[in-house]
């Protein structure tokens, strides 16, 4: 997704995408070495459980690299602040320290804290850095992006509902009926099939078409997504649909280029 929007934005920094993947690396392992899993737990959260330590030396070399990248940054510091403290949101409230515990209520929003904090490190941080203004196609780009991100999201915070009562973590889904998730999910939906299609006034229709087809992937199999709590569909399936069309459209751009 980085580097969707940075040959789309015409960026050229080496230290965005370091500081993208550093922080990445970071915020992940932090996550995960602060959540305590049921310790009757299978597949990615017994691996997690069995490997804390691994987690803590990821998450301090991810620090290393995000700092390093950010030093180099220095110009952009307002932009990357806020992806870190959104970041940051999203896993604070399982700090296991009482002058924290109050985020639990925050976390109302931390679906919304966590699409938001990969919209912006993904597509706002990117066109800001190869120095754009602003069009309109860019602000649509953006909430399209971040739309896409929520829908995925939702079905992560849903298959998580349970282990987030249980903390006391107050998450949109957790606060929410069945039938309210569906309707949260299916507008998000019309979102972001609306949002594509808009693109098209600057876009091709190929790369229109293909930002589209994670998302209609997405719609056809909500029900299977929703009712699976199999790692290789939340990591594999889920995380490659979020990556599925950069990886199409920058291989569509070097066909053309050493075709034409």
């Amino acid at each position: 997704m980085c580097l969707l929007t940075y040959y789309y934005a015409g960026a050229h920094s080496f230290y965005y995408l370091l500081f993208a993947f550093s922080g990445t690396l970071c915020s992940y392992n932090f996550h995960w070495y602060l959540t305590r899993p049921d310790p009757a737990a299978t597949g990615r959260a017994a691996w997690s459980l069995r490997h804390k330590q691994l987690h803590l030396v990821l998450f301090f070399a991810g620090l290393a690299g995000a700092a390093f990248a950010f030093f180099h940054l220095l110009a952009f510091w307002d932009w990357l602040a806020v992806a870190a403290m959104l970041t940051f949101l999203y896993s604070a409230p399982l700090v296991p320290l009482r002058s924290f515990q109050w985020l639990r209520e925050v976390a109302v929003g931390k679906t919304a804290f966590l699409a938001f904090a990969w919209a912006h490190v993904t597509v706002n941080i990117p066109i800001v850095l190869a120095g754009n203004t602003w069009t309109t196609e860019h602000y649509i780009f953006a909430i399209n992006r971040f739309f896409f991100i929520f829908s995925i999201c939702i079905l992560f915070d849903y298959r998580d509902r349970d282990g987030d009562y249980q903390l006391g973590i107050r998450s949109m889904i957790t606060q929410m009926t069945e039938q309210g998730v569906n309707v949260v999910f299916w507008s998000t939906q019309l979102l972001v099939m609306l949002t594509t299609l808009a693109l098209l006034p600057w876009m091709s229709w190929i790369y229109v078409a293909i930002l589209l087809a994670p998302t209609l992937a997405l719609g056809i199999w909500y029900g299977y997504f929703k009712r699976s709590t199999s790692d290789f569909i939340f990591y594999v399936v889920l995380d490659g649909l979020m990556m599925i069309s950069g990886l199409v459209i920058i291989l569509v751009q070097l066909y053309q280029v050493q075709f034409n």
